[in-house]
């Protein structure tokens, strides 16, 4: 296994460099993780409510990726809150933009990083990240044209929505009157009430051989056996939920946090609910994707984690959703 920055741009995608285009409004998203509420408060259908806790975060055993800062393994008291049963899906995505008429990052750039097995053949040779060659740069891919010019969401309404950056992800969140989970409460919820399994589902990947998230299987990055029928991403409900209820926070897309990134931050984090540095120019990434493979990424583990620039976007990164705990909305 690979660790530190060469894994990093392997299994979690590239990050963009240079300056970010600006918003019409000229305004950009707080980074707050306790984003104000809308009338009401948030409508709680889809999501969770889970009550305070303690639990054990971080992981030190055989599949810790040291640099990526999983370590120590620390003890986090959380209070109550609500958080989405699954990814934000493009469905969700597409009443957002509609509403709203958000143009994401990867639409002011012109283009976005796109798995290159996902291309049609024939597909012009744009430009690919030199270290992970898989990953190709191309123009016109976003939300609604995962794979650029000529592709869609034709059957994919209920898959997660990726080409989202963590701007982008902050701005659905304020619209729907929630917010990103923070980095505490996505492993929280993601272990399922399980102390310090690897899986939300236990130890083993695959129990008595049932596959229980998306990630790849065969030899990455040119042959995939689809054994269970999914090239890219799967249904936001595919497979068993875990034991709070949460639908594929282990493959399948990247999910972005609220917090900022920094390596070393366990060894300095605040028992009572962290946040994460006050300082950093990335944000945390929870979760692996459907690009995760254990011959080089062990990454869809629920206490892996990486980071990513704010205005980056790929074809595997998503997110879900977050509220602070309080009444039903009226409905």
């Amino acid at each position: 296994m690979t660790s530190g920055g060469e894994a990093r741009s392997v299994c979690c995608g590239p990050a963009r460099s240079g300056p970010a285009p600006v918003a019409p409004d000229g305004g950009s998203p707080s980074g707050s993780a306790r984003a104000p509420l809308g009338p009401g408060g948030p409508d709680r259908e889809g999501m969770v409510r889970l009550e305070g806790a303690v639990f054990r975060m971080g992981a030190q055993d055989r599949w810790a990726v040291p640099g990526d800062g999983e370590g120590p393994v620390h003890e986090v008291s959380l209070g109550p809150y609500w958080i989405d049963r699954c990814a934000v899906s493009n469905a969700d995505f597409g009443a957002f933009a509609a509403a709203t008429g958000h143009v994401t990052d990867a639409e002011r750039y012109g283009w976005s990083f796109v798995f290159a097995g996902l291309l049609p053949a024939g597909f012009p040779d744009t430009r690919a990240v030199a270290a992970a060659p898989w990953w190709r740069q191309v123009h016109g891919a976003h939300w609604r044209r995962p794979e650029g010019p000529g592709s869609d969401l034709a059957d994919r309404a209920d898959h997660p929505v990726v080409h989202v950056s963590w701007r982008d992800a902050c701005r659905y969140a304020a619209w729907a009157g929630k917010r990103l989970p923070t980095e505490a409460e996505w492993e929280y919820a993601a272990r399922g009430g399980l102390e310090q399994a690897v899986f939300p589902w236990g130890d083993e990947m695959e129990p008595g051989g049932e596959r229980r998230m998306n990630v790849w299987q065969g030899r990455f990055p040119d042959r995939h056996t689809r054994p269970d029928g999914w090239y890219g991403t799967a249904p936001v409900t595919a497979y068993p939920p875990g034991g709070h209820g949460l639908y594929n926070v282990c493959g399948n897309v990247w999910e972005w946090c609220a917090d900022r990134y920094a390596p070393d931050y366990y060894a300095r984090s605040p028992r009572e609910d962290p946040r994460g540095p006050k300082s950093g120019g990335t944000r945390v990434i929870r979760g692996g994707s459907y690009l995760c493979h254990a011959s080089y990424c062990r990454r869809y583990r629920v206490a892996a984690r990486s980071s990513s620039t704010p205005d980056s976007s790929t074809g595997h990164q998503g997110f879900r959703c977050a509220a602070d705990a309080g009444p039903l909305a009226p409905r």
